[in-house]
């Protein structure tokens, strides 16, 4: 066999594969978006030896992700598509990160934005636990009170300020009611870089919170685990950080954003 010949042969064969690795890829839908590899055998029409070959493959790559005993779309994916969800409203792009960050931690994941001198929830992942925090879409709540709260008034100068100018109410007997004591906590968040919080609004409650960011480096809202405190003690919380903060980060990349001090 000359040169040309094998090249051509090779070229043909990566061809083949590519075709099968996308026909896979296509298997799964905004309807269908986990499949078993019995699933993916019977939409694809390749025998089961070559689907578990590739489905494997794809795993290593970072193309698909193992959900229980079956599969979905990568999250690594999403990082070479950022692109394409430009002009997409934020809420519909980080939706899928809260069910992930809720599947991670077994916890209610929520994204919290700024209104006016409130904090409103505008997505979230509910746990399944039977034993949960109330919480809901459209709830508003205080910004002085609980860790989205700290997030959000850290990396917002002007609107911490005039929530210092209004007398802090308490909620429990954990709520910051001190302008000095609340800007001092606000300063340990931003040099953290998320919050931890037991008990400040809620008794018997805990929540962790992290920063999201647009295209300027300006906070878009906040990323939340919450969850009973008999569940998420501070230790807990702890552990929690790095994927809150790994949630946080995707959410910002996928929305093309960058974090303040960033080129």
């Amino acid at each position: 066999m000359s040169v040309a010949e094998s090249s051509e042969k090779s070229s043909s064969n990566t061809l083949l594969v590519l075709g099968k690795i996308s026909s896979i890829l296509d298997a799964f839908s905004l309807s269908k978006p986990v499949l078993s590899l019995a699933d993916i055998r019977e939409a694809t029409g390749m025998p089961t030896s070559t689907v578990q070959r590739l489905v494997a493959n794809l795993m290593s790559q970072g193309f698909l992700d193992r959900e229980e005993d079956a599969y979905r779309i990568g999250m690594r994916m999403a990082y070479w598509a950022a692109p394409a969800t430009r002009g997409m409203e934020v809420i519909d792009v980080i939706s899928p990160l809260l069910k992930t960050l809720r599947d991670t931690t077994g916890e209610t994941a929520c994204f919290f934005k700024t209104e006016q001198h409130y904090r409103v929830c505008v997505a979230m992942a509910d746990t399944r636990h039977a034993l949960r925090r109330e919480m809901h879409l459209g709830k508003v709540l205080p910004l002085h009170a609980g860790s989205a709260g700290r997030v959000l008034l850290a990396w917002d100068p002007d609107l911490l300020e005039a929530v210092l100018r209004d007398p802090l109410e308490p909620i429990t007997e954990s709520t910051i009611t001190s302008t000095e004591d609340l800007a001092t906590a606000v300063k340990k968040t931003r040099t953290d870089g998320f919050a931890i919080i037991v008990g400040e609004r809620e008794d018997g409650a805990s929540g962790l919170s992290a920063p999201v960011f647009d295209s300027a480096a300006g906070l878009v809202g906040a990323v939340t685990i919450s969850g009973p405190t008999l569940r998420m003690p501070q230790e807990t919380c702890e552990a929690w950080v790095e994927p809150l903060l790994t949630t946080a980060e995707h959410m910002t990349r996928l929305i093309g954003g960058r974090f303040p001090g960033e080129a």
